[in-house]
């Protein structure tokens, strides 16, 4: 498969699960909610979980078991170190399924790896066929001028979300005490003054969860004396 035409599957499965997270989530708090963390309608682990499926899996088309167990094993992974990656980097939990049954460290659910399961078997066997059969519609000059474009997007979109996203790090909090909370909340009100951007990051993790760093520590453990 050419280059091009993954990266336009991407962006494609990328805006699917996008929107996937939009409905459910909205009907779950029955109020329109924008997902993601980048700004433009796109979820880049759906983008990336959809090729390493295509890619990794395509041998197992004829066999449905192996393809969904596969499929929940891949996806799981792919979550658990992306939420890990994405919680080392900003110091941030931007999802968390503590509240699920099986969940393992609250960074997977068996709920969700369930869903990646069944999403492979649905990519691999109808979602593929049917965009592969489209895209061959089109010139390889078309493709090549509609991948660029979106690509320059993309990177623009990933350019200016990190910096949004990195004000999270340079919050001060020095007026806090000691619990995690509040910190949590201070942090949530401080993003909501700096940019209608930043206000669609913080509704569209509602329940972003800060975690304390050494330093924070440190001056707890000073204030404690003092108190």
């Amino acid at each position: 498969m050419e280059i091009r035409v993954m990266f336009l599957l991407f962006i494609l499965y990328s805006f699917l699960g996008w929107l996937m997270e939009v409905i459910l989530v909205s009907i779950q708090t029955k109020k329109p909610t924008d997902r993601g963390f980048l700004i433009g309608p796109l979820c880049p682990i759906y983008g990336v979980g959809a090729l390493l499926i295509t890619i990794l899996l395509n041998k197992y088309s004829n066999d449905l078991p192996a393809l969904f167990i596969m499929a929940t094993i891949l996806g799981a992974i792919l979550e658990y170190f992306t939420s890990y990656i994405m919680e080392k980097i900003f110091k941030t939990r931007w999802w968390d399924y503590s509240d699920k049954k099986y969940n393992i460290n609250g960074r997977i659910s068996l709920t969700t790896s369930i869903g990646f399961g069944i999403l492979g078997v649905i990519l691999i066997h109808i979602l593929n066929p049917f965009f592969k059969n489209i895209l061959n519609h089109f010139s390889n000059t078309a493709v090549l001028i509609i991948s660029v474009i979106l690509l320059i997007i993309f990177i623009i979109d990933i350019i200016t979300s990190f910096r949004i996203i990195s004000k999270i790090k340079i919050v001060n909090t020095n007026e806090l005490r000691d619990s995690t909370d509040e910190i949590t909340q201070y942090v949530r009100e401080t993003l909501r003054k700096h940019s209608i951007l930043t206000k669609r990051l913080v509704i569209a993790f509602p329940n972003l969860n800060i975690q304390i760093n050494k330093d924070l520590n440190k001056m707890k453990e000073k204030h404690k004396k003092i108190v």
